[in-house]
């Protein structure tokens, strides 16, 4: 450390430091959403697992997949059917997408708030870094923009299910579902 770095740290006093340090209170938040992301690769597992299992003839894994995705039918589903697949598949989409938005915000949010990762060194691959192409221009900007342009996705994902689905929702709730999700999707860009 030369002189001048040891100068403006000298010049940091005791409430600014400590406001300043506290942005590793944020390490906290972060730990908690790689658990929530630990439930859904989970989750995403068990429905997996029950898709397979479904389309091997399972009735019990058939009947998991029927209730977890709130699909009612007029009739007994003895088989997996097109509509309880597209659903099944898009739950499963949306897992990921959900679990893309958590590796945005956990590794944008520390390295933009909290402290550097330090990943052009990384050593499992020397000659390529193992660093996402995104997190090599990331301030708060662009990561708002990036979680922004997710959401939107999930929630596209999400109004998709909803409207294969339209049957097995009361008319109120289609119409507030709908319309915020819509809202949401189209409203004018850019971000304010």
């Amino acid at each position: 450390m030369n002189e001048s770095q040891q100068n403006k740290r000298a010049k940091l006093g005791p409430r600014s430091a400590f406001i300043f340090s506290s942005r590793w209170l944020q390490l906290r938040l972060y730990i908690g959403l790689i658990a929530a992301q630990a439930v859904y690769v989970f989750h995403f597992r068990v429905e997996l697992v029950h898709l397979l299992e479904a389309a091997s003839g399972d009735q019990a894994a058939l009947q998991a997949l029927v209730s977890s995705i709130g699909y009612k039918a007029d009739f007994q589903i003895t088989a997996l059917n097109e509509t309880v697949i597209m659903l099944v598949v898009l739950a499963l989409i949306y897992v990921a997408m959900i679990s893309n938005l958590l590796i945005m915000a956990i590794v944008g949010g520390y390295e933009t708030f909290v402290s550097r990762m330090n990943l052009e060194d990384h050593p499992d691959q020397p000659d390529r870094p193992d660093r996402p192409e995104w997190l090599s221009h990331v301030n708060a900007s662009v990561l708002k923009v990036k979680l922004a342009t997710a959401i939107i996705g999930i929630s596209s994902i999400h109004l998709f299910q909803i409207l294969i689905n339209a049957a097995n929702y009361y008319v109120k709730v289609l119409m507030w579902q709908i319309s915020s999700i819509s809202f949401f999707c189209f409203r004018r860009w850019p971000l304010p």
